[in-house]
């Protein structure tokens, strides 16, 4: 099948990969020239466990192309994904012009029956407007000529994706549910078969497509998000109650999480979730609630439990050396939100590294793959001065030289088995705040190392 994918972004560069490994013809659309330069010279815009393999091997075959010629990317493709940016705006709720946007641009081009596909998240109603969109300007091209162009038939349909950053290809290509949203019209139901064609290649051990209608489907993306963000600020806040009263956050996990209808997943006490996803979500839900006069007071909730929680660490490090840490050096592992990614996007890391440098402390830092980005990122955090007191090193153990302790903040799997002596001799004093839990507290007093995890402070009497 041949299909264009509008916006190179992270679901849209996945998206296109993904869908030509099946063996479709996929043209890919972004308005960055910098961007398309990159990935036309081999080069790939995010990092994500292989995505370039599959980009590089579609490239070469010939079914993976990138442009930014838009009237090409209309031409090419019977199905339209628009897979652009959903920025918050300021008011919480999703920015959609670039959606619309991108609306507009098949609607100036089309010149028989698309496919409009919303990829991006987008908020219940999305696909109305981008109809509108379509409408006026297929109306405007049908006024210049006569009428010719105004009856062109399309339809718009949601298919919102539920890709892990760190396991999107993975996902894509073994996904546990499709979500697919159509309406019940002759040119919907020509959309189905062919979205029904397009996804046949994962349903031939069982069906994986959910079928509904199109305020449905994206409301599920929402509605899916919303739960897994909810289960991580819960945990997070029994797990600030479990360090007052002394229990394991760990043992109340694995006892809770025994029971079939609570489950294992998304239990895992920290530092905060972050990311491009669950926090904008939240609250782009929280703000179409508003929009229909309606309070979703557990949102509430966990977005102010989540930005609490970014601050556990920092107040950790408080508790320990005092207020004022001037003079003073501190490791810290981990800048990504989460493990096998370099997104920095709303990264618990951020506003730890922003209270030590206020305090008065320098920090030196490690990520196995964030480093770039994270210097571009925290250069828009801090100012010139507070950034020339970030040392950004190239291995974890260079990081540690002299610092008063070291405080893991992504759970990423080169630390989780560390050499412990190392780490001792290194640090002024062996001290360790850990955000993922990575370690046993027994094992950490058992080797000389005073350690401070979430939730744990039954087992370290801290």
């Amino acid at each position: 099948m041949k299909i264009t994918i509008i916006g190179t972004g992270y679901v849209g560069l996945v998206t296109g990969a993904c869908l030509a490994e099946l063996g479709n013809d996929v043209f890919c659309l972004d308005v960055d020239q910098r961007k398309i330069d990159l990935l036309n010279n081999g080069g790939i815009p995010i990092h994500e466990p292989g995505l370039e393999e599959v980009v590089a091997r579609n490239r070469a075959a010939g079914r993976l192309q990138f442009s930014t010629d838009v009237a090409a990317s209309v031409a090419h493709g019977q199905l339209q994904f628009i897979a652009v940016g959903t920025p918050p705006d300021e008011d919480g709720s999703a920015d959609l012009q670039y959606v619309l946007a991108a609306a507009r641009n098949i609607g100036r081009h089309m010149n028989g029956y698309k496919v409009i596909v919303d990829k991006s998240t987008v908020p219940v109603g999305t696909a109305d407007r981008v109809a509108a969109a379509l409408r006026e300007e297929l109306s405007a091209r049908g006024a210049e000529s006569k009428g010719a162009l105004d009856e062109l038939e399309f339809a718009v349909v949601s298919n919102p994706e539920f890709l892990k950053e760190g396991a999107a290809v993975e996902d894509f290509m073994r996904p546990d549910r499709i979500v697919i949203g159509t309406d019940d019209t002759p040119a919907g139901l020509r959309a189905r078969d062919l979205m029904k064609l397009l996804y046949a290649p994962f349903n031939r051990n069982h069906e994986r497509v959910y079928w509904m209608d199109v305020r449905s489907a994206e409301f599920t993306k929402y509605a899916a998000n919303a739960m897994l963000a909810t289960r991580i600020s819960f945990m997070n806040e029994l797990a600030n109650l479990a360090d007052q009263v002394g229990a394991d956050i760990e043992a109340v996990r694995h006892g809770i999480g025994s029971d079939p209808r609570i489950g294992h997943s998304f239990l895992y006490a920290g530092a905060g979730y972050g990311g491009s996803c669950f926090p904008k979500d939240v609250q782009a839900l929280e703000r179409t609630a508003r929009q229909y006069d309606q309070e979703l007071l557990i949102l509430r909730a966990v977005e102010a439990v989540n930005d609490r929680q970014k601050q556990v660490l920092g107040r950790k490090v408080v508790q320990r050396f005092g207020a004022n840490l001037t003079g003073m050096k501190f490791a810290v592992w981990g800048l990504a939100f989460k493990p096998n990614t370099d997104d920095m996007r709303e990264a618990p890391s951020r506003v730890l590294l922003k209270e030590l440098i206020e305090r008065g402390a320098t920090v030196a830092v490690h990520d196995p793959v964030a480093m770039e980005e994270a210097q571009r990122v925290l250069a828009l955090d801090l100012s010139a001065d507070q950034l020339a007191r970030i040392a950004f090193k190239a291995t974890p153990m260079d990081a540690l030289d002299g610092a008063e302790a070291l405080v893991i903040v992504t759970e990423w799997k080169a630390f989780r088995s560390p050499d412990f002596e190392q780490i001792k001799a290194r640090l002024k004093q062996p001290v360790i705040i850990d955000g993922r839990n990575l370690f046993e507290p027994p094992l950490m007093t058992g080797l000389g190392i005073e350690y401070h995890g979430i939730g744990r402070s039954v087992l370290t009497g801290k």
